[in-house]
């Protein structure tokens, strides 16, 4: 935002620059502009000078060639030269005439009976006053400018950064924070309409989990009937009727669950997460997953530790049934917590990728079931970690199978041991 307030600002300091600047040329080029007017003064002056240093002397000399050959005598100047004169309290005889070949004046003037001819300056330029008169004007115009420029950016810019700010500040739950409405009009609107939006999506997020919630609590009761009428069908329907029934209160359970993960959130504590993967991975083990644990750096961060021991169950049970084993593994430094899981399965069509982490996503028959799930574990895993202020990413390994990798910046997390 910052960027595009300097590019607004740059466009309004060079549009009204340039403007000034064509104009105060415009203005020096027509001053500059030979007028006989302007040289009536500098022409008496020396007429002046002359009087003065050289009335007791002759001046000697002819008559300069230009004067044998004027043009028409000049009366308006000649009046207004004869005036200034008349003021200092000189009065010879003088006039001024056009010379004949261009477009200059000449004044003639007698002095100790001898006849003068002195050229009207062409080009008088302009005082060194003037000059810094006219740098101050500019200076103050452009300093004025860069002020009213950088105020109108950031008021025509302040909506696009509150966006940018409410976007920035999104949480992990999806919803936009408040945003107090002040300042100009626009910025009231702004606010307002993002305010109106964040509790619009608040609303639908938290129908959307009461919708969810309800679901998976109504389904418990015909699931109950179904089982207790299952028990009097023969053995072989019975076990049928059994896992269909135990796969949908799976479902059921793992929906509230997730439901559970959006809404609530378990108070961080110092966890040694090396001894929590390790704790995790034996569990599973224990239970004939095919799970091994590689190498492990000790470290310790401030996590919620139920639901990031859920998060890497989830994560773990996922690379053991759906990858044919897998191996975990941690590593540590001073900018980043690393948790990668890799299994042996075949992995996962590229195009199928950005779906993982949707609910009940199935990547048959890539991957191959085979043990009952209901589909929301990697969901739950992501809403957990996420919420963590990590970031869990999925991809295909380059010899093969599936690599699950946490990542937790060191930066934002405060280790018990170094309080």
């Amino acid at each position: 935002m910052r960027s595009l307030r300097l590019r607004i600002a740059a466009i309004l300091i060079g549009a009204i620059v340039v403007v000034v600047l064509v104009a105060t040329s415009a203005v020096l080029l027509i001053t500059n502009q030979p007028d006989p007017g302007r040289m009536i003064w500098p022409v008496a002056s020396q007429i002046i000078a002359i009087d003065k240093f050289y009335s007791q002397q002759p001046l000697g000399g002819d008559t300069p060639p230009e004067l044998d050959s004027l043009g028409p005598q000049r009366d308006d100047l000649t009046m207004a030269l004869r005036q200034r004169l008349a003021q200092a309290g000189i009065d010879y005889p003088v006039s001024v005439y056009d010379k004949a070949h261009d477009d200059t004046q000449i004044a003639v003037v007698e002095l100790a009976g001898e006849q003068l001819g002195i050229e009207f300056p062409t080009n008088m330029p302009l005082p060194r006053e003037v000059w810094f008169l006219l740098g101050s004007w500019l200076g103050l115009v452009v300093l004025g400018v860069i002020a009213v420029s950088l105020f109108m950016a950031y008021r025509v810019t302040q909506p696009f950064a509150m966006l940018e700010d409410a976007v920035n500040s999104v949480g992990s739950d999806g919803l936009l924070p408040h945003i107090p409405e002040r300042g100009s009009g626009e910025a009231r609107q702004t606010a307002s309409v993002i305010n109106r939006l964040s509790e619009r999506l608040r609303h639908a997020m938290e129908s959307r989990m009461r919708l969810v919630a309800a679901a998976g609590h109504d389904l418990r009761t015909p699931m109950t009937r179904m089982r207790i009428r299952a028990e009097f069908l023969n053995d072989e329907d019975r076990i049928g009727w059994s896992k269909d029934i135990d796969e949908l209160e799976l479902i059921a359970d793992s929906a509230i669950r997730l439901v559970k993960e959006e809404v609530s959130r378990d108070a961080s504590a110092p966890l040694a997460l090396d001894r929590l993967l390790t704790d995790t991975v034996e569990e599973l083990r224990a239970q004939k997953l095919a799970i091994q644990l590689g190498p492990v750096d000790p470290v310790e961060l401030s996590l919620p530790p139920l639901a990031t021991k859920r998060a890497l169950r989830n994560l773990l049970i996922n690379a053991a049934t759906h990858g044919h084993g897998g191996t975990a593994s941690l590593t540590a430094d001073a900018t980043q917590v690393v948790i990668t899981i890799a299994d042996r399965g075949p992995g996962i069509p590229s195009d199928l990728l950005s779906q993982v982490f949707e609910p009940f996503f199935r990547a048959q028959p890539g991957r191959i079931q085979t043990t009952p799930g209901a589909g929301l574990g990697l969901a739950i895993a992501r809403e957990i970690v996420e919420r963590a202020d990590g970031r869990l990413t999925i991809e295909n390994g380059a010899q093969g199978g599936l690599v699950q990798t946490i990542r937790y910046d060191r930066q934002r997390f405060q280790a018990a041991g170094s309080a």
